[in-house]
């Protein structure tokens, strides 16, 4: 079995991932967010600064991410499981990212992004998780690690 093409079918198939953070004192918190992908090394999404995750993420840059089709039938199901290191995009890659978001939004039925979404007084940010490490679970339920940029 090709792991590595089935982490990037559920990528390219499912649009919300379970995003996983800590505070700075260790209190765990999982939360659901809309990403974007760019080339299955970078996630992408838009947040308030004031989440608890994204609060966690601005003194805790690890974080765990969990991309799972539940579309699927009981014992069937797959999962991407990323471990990231991730915060708010810097200035010098709002364009990029932007690009990445917009390309997927609009392609769900959603609008463009601009920089005027997730910079000044917008209440929202946009946030990068860059892929540290990822696995695909086999048929006997084992994380197996997969490189999800090559082909």
């Amino acid at each position: 079995m090709d792991y590595s093409s089935t982490g990037r079918r559920i990528l390219d198939g499912i649009r919300y991932m379970t995003l996983a953070t800590a505070s700075a004192d260790g209190r765990p918190w999982a939360t659901p967010v809309w990403f974007a992908h760019n080339g299955y090394e970078e996630l992408w999404w838009v947040s308030r600064p004031g989440s608890r995750h994204s609060l966690n993420l601005a003194v805790r840059p690890q974080a765990g991410i969990a991309v799972f089709d539940s579309t699927v039938p009981i014992s069937t199901g797959q999962g991407v499981y990323v471990e990231a290191v991730a915060g708010e995009a810097a200035e010098a890659d709002l364009a990029r990212g932007l690009a990445v978001y917009s390309r997927c939004a609009e392609a769900e039925g959603g609008r463009a992004w601009g920089l005027d979404d997730v910079t000044g007084a917008a209440h929202l940010r946009l946030y990068r998780a860059q892929v540290v490490e990822a696995f695909v679970l086999s048929p006997k339920d084992e994380r197996v690690p997969v490189d999800l940029a090559s082909r």
